[in-house]
């Protein structure tokens, strides 16, 4: 590993043309588990001018059955739908919450696919799909996250509270950061440029107002990154000098585009696949979520500083087809004992997606918090974020004893 270099991570608001979409579908996962905890979703959004479409397959008793909405159902869809972006903010003459063209185009999931997938007779219930999913966890920040990323979702974080708020009432839902940091060895030493576009309204892009927001933004800045590492840092504030049309009025959104800036900012691998929008049988979400909990709580118990890890499935085939543990020559055991303690732990279930799903009791209607500034290093409260708990820590180190 290098000694010094510059990282950088990025992070969007909300307000997101793709957070946006990211959201609706979480929040369509949401209404859905909360009717039927076995419920099917895969739910794609596109949101553009004055517009939301709803497409994917579904299954969902009460609500979808036998190629047909129960009574009320759709009516109950678009109302999640509205509700969500009035919840974000968008009250703008090209993408409004109250007057937007909604299209549902949801229906029912392919028979194949849930063949597979079910489990029946002798036959376990198989993965949602096959892929390859990523865990990370690093020392660099106490969430045990890049911390490139960690600072470009919390200023974020903290501009979308204070627009709520009513304390910054000249910036609107969209927003994107961006923050660069020279490492020396594994540690963050300065933040070299910190990048802030944020949709703004009207007249903050001249004179005073202009200034008044560069001087929020960097208040913010400051408040997030440590002073020491805010030497010499280049600010780059809504470079293009207007941000006033934004959101899907400004740029399409759509589901599953921002896979980056929902995992690790580019410190670690990511398999490709999206995770919102669906529900906990597609391991492209599930097994995405037990990476981060294995990583992490092998870092929190001083196995490791830095860790990596991979599973990889078939569709409708129950059994993870390989487990790998990479802990960058950071780790005090070997990679292969951490394996082979991973897999012997009960509670884990084999790392089967119904091994996985019960142990982080994944079906739930918890997924709309996800679908905004990023899918780990978030506070596990109640049955909120259950992949950020570190309650395995002792069944790891009794498993190598």
């Amino acid at each position: 590993m290098r000694a010094n270099y510059l990282f950088t991570s990025e992070s969007v608001s909300e307000g997101h043309p793709d957070k946006v979409s990211d959201q609706i579908s979480d929040a369509i996962v949401d209404l859905f588990l909360s009717k039927d905890p076995e419920a099917r979703i895969a739910c794609e959004t596109l949101t553009t001018t004055q517009l939301v479409v709803l497409a994917g397959e579904i299954r969902c008793k009460g609500v979808y059955e036998d190629g047909a909405w129960a009574p009320g159902a759709q009516e109950e869809i678009e109302a999640t739908v509205r509700r969500t972006v009035k919840e974000i903010g968008y009250e703008q003459d090209g993408f409004h919450w109250e007057t937007f063209r909604f299209e549902n185009n949801l229906h029912g999931q392919s028979a194949h696919i849930a063949q597979g997938v079910d489990a029946s007779g002798n036959k376990d219930e198989g993965a949602g799909d096959q892929g390859i999913m990523f865990g990370y966890a690093t020392d660099e920040t106490p969430d045990l996250m890049p911390a490139t990323l960690y600072y470009s979702h919390k200023i974020l974080e903290r501009m979308a509270a204070d627009r709520h708020s009513g304390a910054a009432p000249f910036l609107e839902p969209d927003a994107k950061s961006q923050v660069t940091l020279r490492y020396e060895g594994s540690l963050p030493v300065a933040a070299t440029a910190v990048v802030v576009s944020t949709q703004h309204a009207a007249g903050y892009d001249t004179g005073d107002k202009e200034a008044e927001l560069h001087a929020y933004v960097r208040k913010v800045v400051a408040d997030i990154i440590p002073p020491v590492l805010l030497r010499d840092t280049v600010y780059h504030i809504n470079p293009t000098g207007s941000f006033e049309i934004g959101g899907p009025d400004g740029d399409a959104g759509l589901t599953g585009r921002k896979i980056i800036v929902d995992t690790y900012g580019g410190a670690a691998p990511h398999g490709g696949g999206a995770f919102s929008g669906k529900d906990p049988t597609k391991v492209d979400r599930s097994a995405a979520y037990i990476t981060r909990y294995l990583a992490k709580n092998i870092v929190a118990a001083g196995l490791a500083t830095r860790c990596t890890i991979q599973l990889a499935y078939a569709i409708g085939v129950s059994k993870p087809l390989s487990l790998y543990v990479d802990t960058h020559e950071t780790g005090t055991v070997g990679d292969d004992l951490i394996e082979a303690a991973i897999m012997n732990i009960e509670k884990l279930g084999g790392l089967t997606p119904r091994g996985i799903r019960t142990h982080l009791g994944l079906n739930k209607p918890i997924y709309r918090k996800t679908a905004a500034y990023g899918h780990f290093g978030r506070k596990p409260e109640g049955d909120f974020f259950p992949w950020e708990r570190t309650d395995l820590v002792n069944d790891l180190k009794a498993a190598l004893a």
